[in-house]
């Protein structure tokens, strides 16, 4: 388990740990706000599609061996980061990237599982989450530290320890006892379904659908923006300032979801979708002002509130459905996250088209605060039909 676990985190640092070089390639290749958020979302656009498929597939072709396909394709996106001349190296990178963590994502948690002991499957379960949520902030802590610190090649040198730690992750993987696909597994045709039963869609949609949406845009205007929000709107040059946000960001939101109270799901997922909303408008308000701690101050708010929302969610896409209709609930659950690292996030950067990137965020604030209300009302009537949570 352990080692699969150090796979996971490996891995997740690898999805993110671009983040810091974004105003670098904005300034190298010329791209403005729009083309840098199509940048981050590209890996989205192809991630979900390839998480679905794998999901569905992976038992059939072998857990293990989509695992080893997904670390060898996001090897192959690093080397596209190093030897790139120009910008649509770029976003063949990204979408390659998407693929090799689609693929890890669909399969990786459910080869977890088949190296856990039974008894430990539910701890195996939370690490698992945990692990994703700190590699995630992590990748880009480091590469801004590199870039901060390690004056050589700064569009080259993260790429290349990068590599390092995908090869070790690979051999790592090689050490794990593969798994066994039977002869009638191998003959089971899987149907993708993305279909949420009548009888919990209002439910679904209203107290997982949206908030996980939400979360994933507000965090996925982070992975994307806030370096450059740091550089132009906070003004400092200290690169390794963006990664180590986001660090704080996603890492607290693993770690948020270890605090005991509040208790009750509807009662967590209220003040976490709370909290969530308003951290971001504490970072709108450091970039009116200018101020770094205020930007810290919001980011910390934010993950609380992030975290709690995603445990929530995840927990109700779970519990709400019957067992045979939760694959397809749980990929509902996917989609409406990922659209939330799609969607808004192109959208702010067509914005900043016409508005400054601090007023693109208000506009982005001002559309999640809609949501935020309506799931809070929403939450009054849920708890009158599960009065027991």
């Amino acid at each position: 388990m352990k080692r699969m676990l150090l796979v996971s985190l490996l891995m997740s640092c690898g999805a993110t740990f671009i983040t810091p070089l974004f105003p670098l390639y904005s300034e190298a290749y010329k791209l403005n706000s729009l083309q840098i958020t199509i940048l981050f979302a590209i890996y989205a656009a192809f991630l979900l599609p390839t998480l679905f498929v794998t999901g569905d597939k992976g038992s059939t072709w072998g857990l293990k061996r989509v695992v080893r396909i997904s670390i060898l394709i996001s090897i192959t996106s690093t080397l596209f980061f190093l030897v790139s001349q120009n910008a649509w190296m770029l976003y063949v990178a990204r979408l390659l990237e998407g693929v090799a963590y689609g693929a890890f994502t669909g399969t990786a948690v459910a080869f977890l599982m088949k190296q856990t002991p039974p008894n430990k499957v539910s701890t195996a379960l939370k690490l698992s989450g945990v692990t994703i949520l700190v590699g995630f902030g992590l990748g880009p802590a480091i590469a801004g530290l590199i870039l901060q610190y390690l004056h050589h090649q700064p569009l080259r040198l993260p790429f290349w320890i990068l590599l390092v730690l995908l090869i070790v992750s690979l051999i790592l993987l090689e050490t794990i006892p593969k798994d066994v696909v039977s002869f009638e597994q191998k003959r089971v045709k899987t149907k993708i379904s993305l279909g949420v039963p009548s009888n919990i869609r209002s439910h679904f949609w209203s107290m997982v659908g949206l908030p996980i949406f939400t979360v994933f845009t507000i965090q996925g205007i982070a992975l994307s923006l806030i370096p450059t929000f740091v550089k132009d709107v906070i003004h400092t040059s200290n690169l390794s300032v963006s990664g180590l946000i986001i660090f704080v960001s996603l890492g607290g939101a693993a770690l948020a979801q270890f605090i005991p109270w509040p208790s009750r799901p509807v009662t967590r997922i209220r003040f976490g979708i709370l909290l969530l909303a308003i951290g971001s408008w504490v970072i709108v308000s450091s970039g009116l002002t200018s101020s770094l701690p205020l930007l810290w101050a919001g980011i910390f708010i934010q993950s609380i509130g992030g975290g709690w929302t995603f445990q929530i969610a995840l927990q109700l896409a779970g519990q709400l459905p019957e067992p045979k209709a939760r694959p397809r609930v749980i990929s509902a659950f996917y989609l409406c996250a990922y659209s939330g690292f799609i969607v808004p996030i192109i959208g702010v950067g067509a914005l900043t088209q016409f508005l400054n990137l601090n007023h693109s965020l208000i506009v982005l604030n001002l559309f999640a605060a809609f949501i935020v209300v309506y799931v809070l009302m929403y939450s009054v009537k849920y708890k009158r039909t599960y009065s027991d949570i």
